[in-house]
Order: C-alpha cells, then sequence, then structure tokens
C-alpha cells in the first residue's frame, strides 16, 4: 500500500466524521424548530409552500396519520415516474428520441427511485431521457431521501417526547429535509462536481472521430445535478450505466473522494442529531461508535483481501497478484474498496468498480454490510432506524440477563416495541433469502439470466435480493436483471425492505412518545459506555451470522476455497 492509500483511509473517516458533527446538530435545530443560519433565507419560502398546499405546521400527527400520509405520498410517486417512462417518446428534453420504457423495466425503475434504492436494470443514456432523468430520477432523489430522513426524525421524537399523542407532521419535516438539508448540499456539490469536470449539459450526445477513423458517440447530459444528490441522499443511480467508474461521471481523485465524501455526510451526521436532540450527545457518539467500528472493521479486513491479491495471479507470475480485473486504472484498488465499503454501507448503491471482479472474501463483507439491514450508517435516514432497532434487542437480551424490563434512554421496551424491532431486522432478511431459493429453483432465475455457474452464480443472485432488499441499489453486475421475472421480484423486494424498516418503526416511535419517560436507577444498564457499544455491535454480527452464514458459505467462500484449488467460475 502506498502513503497516498494509506492517506485516503485515514483521512476520509476523519473529515467526515470532522464535517457530520456539526451538520447534526444543525439538523437537530432545524428538526426541532429552532432559528438556523439559513431560516431568514428558508423560511419565508416554506411558509408560502404551506399556504400553497393548505398545510398547517403547527398541526401534528398521530403516528398512523403520519405513516398513512407517507405511503400514500409514495404511491403517488411511483405513479408518476411510470407514467413519465411510458411517456417520454413524447415529452420535451429529448435529444435523443429515445422511445417509451418496456412496462417492466419502468415500473421496477419507478418503485426503485421512490424507495431511495436506485437499482438500475437498464442502460441509462440509452434508456431514460434527459426530462425523465431530471423531472423523475433526480427529483425522486430529493423525495426519498427526505421521506427518510423525516421518518427517523418521527422516531427520534419517540425518544424524546412523554405521553404525546403525536410524533410530527410529515409535511413539515418533508420540506424541511428538503430545503434546509438536501438541497443546499446538493447545490455545493453540483459546483465542485462540475467544477472537476463532470459534465451538465442539455446537450445532445457528442460524435468524436477516433485516430483510427471511426467514430464514437458520446452521451452527454445533466450529469452534475443528479451526481450530487445521487451520493448527498444515498440514492446511488447513475446517468450512465457505468455509474460512478465513468469519466464523466466520476472524472478526477477530487470527484472520487467528494462523492464517497457525500455518501457518507448525511448518515454519519443522524446519530449526533439523534444525540442533539435527546440532549444526550453522549448517546449520539455511542450509536456513532458502534457505526464506525463495523465500518473500519469491514473497510480493514476487505483491503487486507484485495491488497493480498490472486492466488491465481501470483502462481502464473503477476507482480503481487493484484487483481485490477474491474477497477478503474485511475482509482486503483484502495480507492475502489474505498467506495465498495462506503457505497454497502451507506446503501447508496453508486460504484466507482465493479464487485462482480472483487475476490471472493471482498463479497462476504459487501453483502455482510447489506443483509444486517445497512445499519452500518446506512441508508439516509433508515440506518439509523435499523441501528436503534439492533439497539432495542441488545437491551432486550441484556434485560433478560439481569432480569430486569428492558428500556432504553428511559422508555420501557414491552412487547409491542420488541415485536416491531424483530419485524424491521428480520423481515428483509427472510424475504431476499426467499426469493434468492425461488430464483435459483427455477427456470426464471437461471436461464438468460445467470452468466456465471457454481458458487459465483448464486453469489450473483443473492447478491440482487440483498442489494434490492436493504435499498442499496448496486449490483454483482454478472445477473441480466432485465427480465419480467427480476424486474418483479426484485421491486417486491425494494417495497417490503423500504416499508416493513419505516412502517414498523413510526409504531414504535408512537408508542414510545405516549410513554413516561422512568429515571434512571442503579440498576439501569448504561447506554452511553464502551460496554454498550460492544454489545450492540456483536448483537449485529451475531444475528447477521446466524441468518446468512449458509448462503456465504455456499456463495463466496466456497468459491474463495475452490479458487485456491485453481477453479474459476
Amino acid at each position: 500500500m502506498t502513503i497516498n492509500d494509506w492517506l485516503c483511509i485515514i483521512l476520509l473517516p476523519l473529515i467526515t466524521a470532522a464535517l457530520a458533527f456539526p451538520l447534526g446538530e444543525f439538523m437537530a435545530n432545524v428538526f426541532s424548530g429552532a432559528k438556523t443560519f439559513l431560516t431568514p433565507l428558508v423560511a419565508p419560502v416554506e411558509r408560502i409552500l404551506y399556504r400553497l398546499l393548505g398545510v398547517d405546521e403547527k398541526e401534528e400527527m398521530s403516528w398512523q396519520t403520519y405513516a398513512f400520509s407517507l405511503v400514500i405520498f409514495n404511491i403517488i410517486g411511483i405513479a408518476a415516474l411510470f407514467i413519465l417512462q411510458l411517456a417520454q417518446g413524447k415529452l420535451p428534453f429529448n435529444p435523443q428520441k429515445l422511445g417509451a420504457v418496456r412496462w417492466d423495466t419502468a415500473l421496477n425503475t419507478a418503485i426503485s427511485f421512490v424507495t431511495n434504492t436506485n437499482w438500475q436494470s437498464y442502460s441509462g443514456e440509452q434508456t431514460m431521457s434527459y426530462l425523465t432523468q431530471m423531472l423523475g430520477m433526480t427529483v425522486q432523489n430529493f423525495l426519498s431521501a427526505a421521506v427518510g430522513i423525516a421518518a427517523v426524525v418521527a422516531v427520534i421524537r419517540g425518544f424524546v417526547r412523554k405521553t404525546s399523542r403525536t410524533i410530527g407532521n410529515i409535511w413539515v419535516d418533508l420540506t424541511r429535509s428538503i430545503f434546509y438539508v438536501l438541497l443546499p448540499l446538493a447545490i455545493i456539490w453540483s459546483l465542485l462536481l462540475v467544477s472537476q469536470g463532470v459534465v451538465q449539459t442539455l446537450s445532445g450526445s457528442i460524435t468524436a472521430h477516433t485516430p483510427e477513423g471511426s467514430q464514437q458517440i458520446i452521451s452527454v447530459g445533466p450529469v452534475a445535478s443528479q451526481e450530487a444528490i445521487k451520493e448527498i441522499g444515498t440514492n446511488g443511480g447513475g446517468f450512465f450505466n457505468a455509474n460512478s467508474a465513468h469519466p464523466l461521471e466520476n472524472p478526477t481523485p477530487v470527484t472520487d473522494f467528494l462523492e464517497i465524501l457525500g455518501l457518507l455526510l448525511i448518515p454519519m451526521a443522524l446519530p449526533f442529531t439523534f444525540g442533539a436532540m435527546l440532549k444526550n450527545r453522549r448517546q449520539g457518539a455511542a450509536i456513532f461508535a458502534a457505526m464506525m467500528i463495523l465500518y473500519l472493521a469491514g473497510l480493514g479486513f476487505f483491503a487486507s483481501v484485495e491488497m493480498h491479491g490472486n492466488p491465481l495471479l501470483q502462481k502464473i507470475g503477476v507482480v503481487n497478484g493484484l487483481n485490477m480485473e474491474g477497477k478503474e486504472v485511475r482509482s486503483g484498488i484502495m480507492n475502489s474498496v474505498l467506495f465498495a465499503q462506503s457505497t454497502t454501507t451507506t446503501s447508496c448503491g453508486a460504484v466507482n468498480s465493479m464487485h462482480d471482479s472483487m475476490i471472493p472474501l471482498s463479497g462476504v463483507i459487501l453483502l455482510f454490510n447489506m443483509t444486517i439491514g445497512e445499519v452500518i450508517f446506512g441508508g439516509v435516514g433508515v440506518g439509523l432506524i435499523g441501528m436503534l432497532s439492533y439497539a432495542m434487542l441488545t437491551m432486550f437480551l441484556a434485560g433478560l440477563m439481569i432480569g430486569r424490563t428492558p428500556e432504553l434512554l428511559g422508555k420501557k421496551l414491552e412487547l409491542f416495541e420488541m415485536v416491531m424491532s424483530i419485524i424491521i431486522i428480520l423481515s428483509p432478511a427472510i424475504l431476499l433469502l426467499a426469493l434468492s431459493g425461488i430464483a435459483v429453483s427455477i427456470q426464471a432465475g437461471i436461464n438468460a439470466s445467470l452468466n456465471n455457474s457454481g458458487p459465483h452464480g448464486l453469489s450473483e443472485i443473492f447478491y440482487a435480493f440483498a442489494s434490492t432488499a436493504g435499498n442499496n441499489g448496486s449490483a454483482f453486475a454478472g445477473l441480466n436483471a432485465s427480465t419480467i421475472f427480476y424486474n418483479l421480484t426484485t421491486s417486491l423486494a425494494m417495497l417490503i425492505g423500504r416499508f416493513s424498516t419505516i412502517i414498523p418503526a413510526l409504531a414504535i416511535a408512537g408508542s414510545l412518545a405516549s410513554k413516561k419517560t422512568v429515571p434512571a436507577s442503579i440498576a439501569t444498564f448504561p447506554t452511553t459506555g464502551l460496554l454498550f457499544v460492544i454489545m450492540l455491535v456483536g448483537v449485529i454480527i451475531v444475528v447477521g451470522a446466524l441468518t446468512f452464514f449458509p448462503v456465504f458459505t455456499l456463495g463466496p467462500i466456497l468459491e474463495h476455497l475452490l479458487l485456491l484449488t485453481g477453479k474459476t467460475f
């Protein structure tokens, strides 16, 4: 490893954490209704918007109303994006004259972007018009991220409030998420990306003449604006099929750094928002510490595996056996590792290398990051929701050990909260295992879709459902998912993965908000210390290992063992 590699690994998490703390404090002020430096600029726009939409910002909602409004909002978004794709051939800003998107692809894409997954079973520059990219994908990148932030803010209020029947107003939370957080950050990132050469234009494709005398069609478009929010909102869908491995989407080491920083920033900031709104910053720091330990542990193992190299390449004399297949020469191995680790721990799904080409044991890390519920920082909002669900499970186990009713932050955790927490943790896992089992058992899941046999083929199928159920959106890239079977099954995975997390979390918020706070006593298990952090990390690892170890063994681990014998797939 070079000095630059070490600097990337060390500096990026440190810089992101340093920026995340003030951003977390800022978001706590925004959602608590306190004045911020943006209030004089945004508040007038906010009031006009509420007046136009008939929203009373002081009127709050029960968790049932909050959840119902959220679901209806998302259904409308899916329908609007679906129709836009079907009609794009007759709409403006379509210089390439692209026709209507196939119905199953359009449905899959609509669900994908509304659920913050951004799974793409199509080639962006060859399928979607500029209008669809801007009015459809980019807008939903903002809205889906705002839904995640609104959901976690409502959950935080459940811990903060006492004997309350309400958890906030979803329309206010959505508006403030966009105008105070997402839009300002996206504008800053867009300008930074454009300054580094990321393309931003409404002009049509460019025809280039190569030295050999042939022609090459180079797709361009409004890329920087979508690129910024795809990272800031942990969306991940690329304007180009190659995503952030495309030189017009990620042209320099600076843009590579900015994109990783962008996708980590809000997920890292939300634990500090949690602590600030609780007025217990040590609690936010403890949650952040658990996330960071898991992130760095995975990064260290991942980097070690990739830098150790491919044993088959070593046998034929390749220096160090370093595996550059599927990786950008401009980025190198360590930047590819850093990007892959960050994107699978934040449910972003953006990639600057092909995960399908990683060393098999690296696949274990990528799959583990997604299958545990994307809680290592996780997607905007839902990552912290998942981590808090694991925290409840940890406190339940601690309560069993000492014979005491479990409680977290002064709120007793009873049957309802524990059932909802288990639904959040296990329902996506059960779904992705079931869908993977179906896919490997029927011809529709294998014929014309699977490009690799053996354990690698199993990993490709399992990765697809882990990515969609975890609302990640990245792919192993060896699976042809552009079929009716995969478009419909991954759509189901995305919907259940998203709403089986958010709706039970809102139910927990409503239940906790209605309870009184129990004063801490000598028997209260402290949740701000090192012991709690270690227990939380241990519970996450054990649950992930018990649930997915068999499929990890039959997939990437078996492939690694066969690779040592000289067999590839």
